[in-house]
Formats: C-alpha cells, sequence, structure tokens
C-alpha cells in the first residue's frame, strides 16, 4: 500500500510517507543491488538510520516511512544525504511545524 501512494524524490532518494493508525512511526530503508556490494549497502542503510534517529524529534508521530536509495547516495557525503532526506520529509509533510 505505501508504494502505491505519492513519492517524493530526488537525486539522492525516493520517501514514501502515509498515515498510521498507531502513534509511532516505522521506518524502512530500502537499498537495492544495483547500488553495489553488502558491504556498500549496509554503509548506506546505516547512514541513513543515522540520520533518522538524530533528527527523530523533528518528525510527527503516526507514519509509516519508507526510503529508496539511489545510486548517487553510494558515494555521497553524509551531510548531502541528510540534507536531501530532511527535504524529501518536508516535501511529503512528515516534519513538525
Amino acid at each position: 500500500r505505501l508504494y502505491s501512494t505519492t513519492g517524493y524524490a530526488n537525486s539522492y532518494l525516493v520517501l514514501y510517507a502515509r498515515k498510521n493508525r498507531s502513534g509511532i512511526n516505522r521506518v524502512g530503508i530500502t537499498v537495492g543491488k544495483k547500488l553495489g556490494h553488502a558491504v556498500q549497502r549496509n554503509r548506506i542503510r546505516r547512514r541513513l538510520r543515522e540520520v533518522y534517529s538524530l533528527e527523530e524529534a523533528r518528525f510527527a508521530a503516526g507514519w509509516d516511512i519508507v526510503v529508496v536509495a539511489r545510486s548517487r547516495c553510494v558515494d555521497a557525503p553524509f551531510r548531502k544525504m541528510k540534507n536531501a532526506y530532511l527535504s524529501l520529509a518536508e516535501k511529503a509533510g512528515i516534519l513538525k511545524n
């Protein structure tokens, strides 16, 4: 159901968000095999999890969120990934005001 919602994309990530009935956020991270070997994919996952954990207080509660990494994420500095993640979250309307 989540992938059938409107996605928000930039050159680093694609973000899908949908309201859930619980008061907590559930976050999923998808990194395809085309982005490299397991070590590279796991590094991208760790970095995206870290972005969310550092900025968790800024996110509104009650959302299912899926983040899909794109190929530019492989060599991207952490700051660019963080900015890309937060800009998509703002477009999706899941950040607190």
